[in-house]
């Protein structure tokens, strides 16, 4: 005995066996606390390093992911081990092949399916150069060798498949059977291999609708054709083509004629060499058909139901073992042929993957043409009506599916919030995790629904090629977003999730380990002996081995193959049979609950269907309070900011109605306060985007016009505080601020600023006329020799070159309206007209006859702005006296930047000679080549600042002798027109002054001294002066108001006594507007008076002539004194 072999010397601990038990009780609740209060001492590190460490995991940031899936390191022998050999062979080689047959379908779905969809993608037509078509197809040859190598594969798997499972149902009574079959169904068997059929169907339909593949192809072929008539001319020895040729075509033949899945039922089935039978099999043939029901019956009752999970993908495998079932044996079931269609009904449509989709109806019908000839037109019919009319009730009910599946998958994230966050408790352990197992199974059940719902409904659309409305558009992209949703709710609580999935992993695996041992109890008192008890003990206790372990996927494959076994003989009760088949459904989802969420959640198949996206976007942007939905959209909403930013800061300028009230109002801001999204391998961080676009939309715009820097300045602010940007400054030279318009610009569209401003004599200034603005714009001198100081002074020559040039054109219809014949006959009776009566009318023009000119005028007709012809010639003369007030105010803008620049000379009359102060102090060619560029800069600028150019009396020159030429003869009656034009000039002054106090100010002015400018101009062009001041106008007006005032006021006094009130009212409007009326001609006549100085009024043509021959003459003098003291002073060199 043990306890024999004990030392003597440890005896007498037995006694304290208790207080030892009390001890080591006591150290371990000492390490539970300890662990505790360390855990919490983290957890307060982890908080304090960063709050978005703990239980939830960021989607897009985290760069660690769990990997929940098992993976098994046994080999398939070490796992199939019982006492009894033949059955560890038979389960052996149907595991073997069924994990041949996954690897394969795992290779398709990633290799192959996606090579084939995505080729010839991302090329347009118009970017594809002739022979890139040939060259892209060369280069897909190898990956289609690849794929016919895994296609010769798959065949030889089908044929290994059917024979191994021939050979354990015989039908020869005589032959000896490998296990008793009676009652064992190995349908996991089936559903591989309609998995295996399914990947060759679905090749097939996806090379069956690639039109760019098979048209490269075609190019292909053609290309080959003419290197094989001219080898070397490409470089290829001949005996080479032949064999590629026949490869092309063997590739055609297996792949590109639609044949994959055709060439694979048609095998020989039947082994030649006397090997296994299988066509004549009939107990094979009732087992096939048998496990195909079956699987049917299992898959018919889910499809279409809330708790479906993969029935669809099996329905398309059943269909592939009815076909091929039917190809082996020829004989056909005509009742389950038509339940197979009826499902149509329910299923119109099936995905295969991405976008290929796949019509039951029709593949069953043209598989198996026999039996579609047996069924009337009509059902066949009626299933294609069905098709489309699901599609219409589907657009109808989309939109109440999100709201329902909305309010499901809300509600299921606040369940696993709260299920995954509550403390689990010890007594209710399993409870616990049965719910947690319920919570993540209906999470991934919704996840299917709505991912089913978004396949069908779109590539129905796309197959049947029928327009989207935007309303099932913006519907199915809510379900994306759900879908999504779900992805996510996994993923962020993925610790607690991995914690659950082991936990629940091993309370399944109990519950079956339980469900198993019952009925090996069962089997075991069964005192009975025979081959087949035997087979079903080794099953069950294969099975309790197996599942003694993690949950791999060849773990789950070994325990449903021996169930198939070991459910025979009743060894299960049908109410134990059920929740285990529950059990181990659940175990399988639970166990692989990551991938196939992901599967679920995979929205890939939306490359296909991207012509969607800028419909959902604009949505989304539309309804910018769920800003979270967004996850791809930034152009629009740089533009849109920009935009805000830039009314919010000219809200004084009238733009378009602002009112929230009104016009609605979305708060931007929500798409800031978002996380950086992860798209593909880049990371998007809105906030920084935007900001990025901002600061380089407002530098590059500031650096075009330096002078809008205090705008822009202000819209980062803004946005700052609207939008909570942090903006960088540009660091530009600003400009000042009363830059105003440009030279440059108004010099090129001086015909327009003419047009659009009025002069100020006095104050040299030019105010805009009107503006959709609360300010008006004004220039002065100051912006004037600010742009000069930009743009250099050469630009003041090019500006009055320019106005030489616009005067011209304005000359050419001043002088057609002069010579207008209405015009002219007028004016050549008014001087007539003056001649006869100047002596009696003490040389006086009658303001009569002007008036009743500017009246006369009005007949010959009006423009649609009410203008006469009178108006529009001061217009005219205005223009011309504005381009000349911009001409005085360039001459003046660049005395004054020039006085601005030599103002930190000291003394102008003493300038220093820099060049020679450098040659005294013999400093390098460097500094003298410095200081001779001082000394000609110094002396530009003194020049400059000294005198300036008389660009008035250029401008003068220029005209003067065409305007005096005999040909323009009928220019010489302009003076005549001076005084109807000053009377028209007067009422339109008055008109717009008194437009200033009301509330319309449309027209409103109160300066236009353009007009005597223009008038002082022509007047001096023509030597006019003295024939206007013969007229004695002015003095005429004088009289002529004088003598109305004083008649008024005469009647006022007379009046006065009367006490008519109504009368003297209007006599004192009388008076009030005579005295305007003076007051305005006087201030014309002022401005006038101070236009004709500039010029040089004081003087006729004849006069200034006189002046120049005398200048002349002095410089001859002068000159020839020169000359005289030269020729004198020779000698005495000599």
């Amino acid at each position: 005995m043990a306890v024999e072999t004990l030392s003597p010397d440890w005896e007498f601990d037995r006694v304290d066996d208790g207080s030892q038990k009390i001890h080591a009780e006591v150290q371990l609740k000492n390490y539970g606390k300890f662990l505790e209060e360390y855990t919490s001492q983290l957890r307060r590190i982890e908080d304090a390093l960063d709050d978005s460490i703990g239980d939830v995991w960021d989607f897009n940031l985290d760069p660690i992911a769990l990997k929940l899936l098992p993976y098994e390191q046994s080999s398939l022998l070490e796992l199939i081990k019982t006492e009894n050999k033949v059955l560890n062979k038979v389960i052996t080689v149907y595991a073997a092949l069924c994990c041949e047959i996954k690897k394969l379908k795992y290779e398709a779905e990633t290799k192959f399916y996606n090579g084939l969809l995505f080729y010839g993608e991302g090329a347009t037509d118009a970017s594809m150069v002739e022979g890139d078509c040939q060259i892209q197809m060369g280069r897909f040859i190898s990956f289609l060798q690849e794929l016919s190598c895994f296609v010769t594969r798959c065949y030889e798997v089908v044929m290994n498949v059917v024979h191994q499972l021939a050979a354990l149902y015989i039908s020869n009574k005589i032959a000896p059977k490998i296990i008793e079959t009676t009652g064992v169904h190995f349908q996991t068997m089936y559903e591989h291999l309609g998995e295996l059929l399914t990947v060759l169907l679905t090749l097939d339909e996806i090379i069956d609708n690639h039109i760019t593949l098979k048209d490269h192809w075609t190019m292909y072929k053609r290309l080959l054709k003419s290197v094989h008539h001219n080898p070397s001319k490409f470089g290829i020895q001949e005996e080479k083509l032949k064999p590629f040729e026949k490869f092309l075509l063997k590739l055609e033949g297996q792949l590109l004629d639609g044949m994959i899945f055709q060439a694979c039922i048609e095998q020989q089935f039947d082994s030649l060499n006397g090997g296994v039978s299988v066509s004549k099999n009939s107990t094979f043939a009732e087992e096939f058909a048998h496990s195909i029901r079956s699987i049917f019956a299992n898959v018919e009752a889910k499809l279409g139901e809330p708790s479906e999970i993969d029935q669809r993908d099996k329905y398309v495998g059943i269909c592939g073992l009815f076909v091929l079932h039917f190809q082996i044996f020829r004989t056909i079931d005509k009742k389950f042929y038509k339940s197979l269609l009826d499902i149509c009904k329910k299923v119109p449509a099936i995905t295969l993957t991405a976008n290929i989709i796949w019509f039951p109806d029709n593949f069953l019908i043209q598989k198996i043409p026999a039996a579609a000839k047996l069924l009337d037109r009509k059902s066949l019919q009626a299933i294609k009506i069905h098709r489309d009319t699901f599609l219409q009730q589907k657009a109808q009910s989309l939109t109440k599916d999100v709201q329902s599946y909305y309010v499901f998958v809300s509600s299921w994230m606040m369940k696993m919030e709260s299920i995954l966050s509550k403390e689990q408790r010890m007594d209710k352990f399993a409870e616990d995790l049965t719910n947690r197992c319920n919570v993540f199974i209906q999470g991934f059940l919704y996840a299917y629904s709505i991912s089913t719902i978004i396949k069908t409904t779109m590539n129905l659309y796309m197959s049947m090629q029928k327009p989207m409305t935007k309303t099932s558009v913006k519907a199915l992209c809510r379900l994306v977003e759900l879908l999504k949703a779900i992805e996510h709710m996994f993923y962020r609580r993925s610790m607690v999730v991995a914690d659950s999935v082991s936990h629940i992993t091993q309370h399944l695996q109990h519950q079956a380990l339980h469900s198993i041992s019952v009925a090996k109890k069962r089997v075991i008192s069964d005192k009975k002996y025979s081959e087949q008890r035997l087979d079903v003990l080794s099953a069950l206790v294969l099975a309790e081995n197996t599942l003694n372990g993690p949950s791999t996927k060849q773990r789950r494959l070994i325990v449903s193959l021996a169930l198939s076994v070991g459910t025979q003989m009743k060894t299960f009760k049908d109410e134990e049979l059920f929740p285990l088949q529950v059990v181990m459904k659940k175990l399988d989802l639970i166990s692989e609950l990551r991938e196939r969420v992901q599967t679920q959640c995979d929205c890939c198949f939306l490359y296909w269907h991207r012509a969607v996206f800028p419909i959902y976007l604009d949505d989304v942007y539309e309804n910018a309070v769920d800003a979270a939905r967004l996850h791809h959209l930034l152009d629009k909403l740089c533009k849109e900011i920009e935009k805000d930013l830039r009314l919010s800061v000219h809200t004084h300028l009238k733009l378009d109605d602002r009112n929230p009230f009104k016009v609605g109002m979305k708060d931007l801001a929500l798409f800031f306060s978002l996380n950086p999204i992860r798209f593909f391998n880049r990371f998007i961080d809105i906030r920084a985007y935007v900001t990025h676009y901002l600061d380089k939309t407002f530098y590059n715009l500031t650096t075009v016009a330096l002078h809008d820097w205090a705008t822009y300045s202000e819209m980062r602010n803004l946005a700052t505080q609207r939008y909570g940007l942090v903006m960088t400054e540009a660091h530009l030279p600003s400009q000042t601020l009363e830059q105003g318009l440009d030279v440059l610009e108004i010099m090129r569209n001086i015909h327009i600023f003419v047009s659009r401003y009025l002069y100020n004599l006095n104050n040299q200034i030019f105010i805009e006329r009107t503006s959709n603005n609360k300010h008006l714009n004004t220039i002065n001198i100051r912006h004037i020799a600010n742009s000069i100081r930009t743009h250099g002074t050469g630009i003041m020559n090019t500006t009055v070159n320019f106005t030489y040039q616009f005067l011209k054109k304005k000359f050419y219809i001043f002088s057609q309206f002069m010579y207008d014949e209405h015009i002219k006959s007028r004016l050549i009776k008014d001087i007539r007209f003056f001649r006869e009566i100047k002596d009696q009318n003490d040389h006086k023009y009658p303001f009569d006859r002007a008036e009743k000119f500017n009246r006369g005028i009005r007949k010959l007709g009006i423009t649609p702005e009410g203008q006469s012809y009178l108006d529009q010639f001061r217009q005219l003369i205005s223009q011309i006296g504005n381009a000349m007030g911009y001409v005085r105010m360039i001459r003046s803008g660049g005395l004054h930047c020039s006085s601005n620049a030599i103002r930190f000379v000291p003394d102008l009359e003493d300038i220093v000679n820099f060049e020679e102060l450098v040659k005294e102090e013999g400093l390098a060619e460097e500094t003298l080549k410095a200081a001779r560029h001082l000394d000609s800069v110094l002396s530009d600028h003194t020049r400059n600042s000294a005198e300036g150019t008389e660009y008035f009396k250029m401008l003068v020159d220029v005209f003067a002798p065409e305007f005096r030429r005999p040909k323009n003869i009928h220019l010489r009656n302009f003076y005549i027109i001076v005084p109807p034009l000053t009377l028209n000039f007067v009422e339109h002054s008055i008109s717009c002054k008194e437009k200033l106090n009301k509330k319309n100010k449309i027209g409103a002015a109160f300066t236009d001294d353009g007009f005597a400018m223009g008038v002082a101009y022509i007047l001096k062009l023509l030597d006019q002066y003295q024939e206007f001041d013969s007229l004695h106008w002015f003095q005429s007006v004088r009289e002529k108001y004088l003598k109305e005032i004083r008649a008024v006021a005469k009647q006022q006094n007379v009046q006065s006594a009367s006490q008519d009130e109504k009368l003297l009212q209007t006599m004192n409007l009388t008076q009030k507007r005579l005295d305007v009326y003076l007051q305005e001609f006087e201030l014309l006549y002022f401005s006038l008076s101070s236009a004709r100085i500039f010029f040089r009024a004081d003087k006729t043509a004849a006069e200034e002539n006189q002046e120049k021959k005398e200048k002349e003459e002095e410089t001859k003098t002068s000159n020839g004194d020169l000359s005289d003291s030269t020729v004198s002073a020779d000698p005495v060199v000599k």
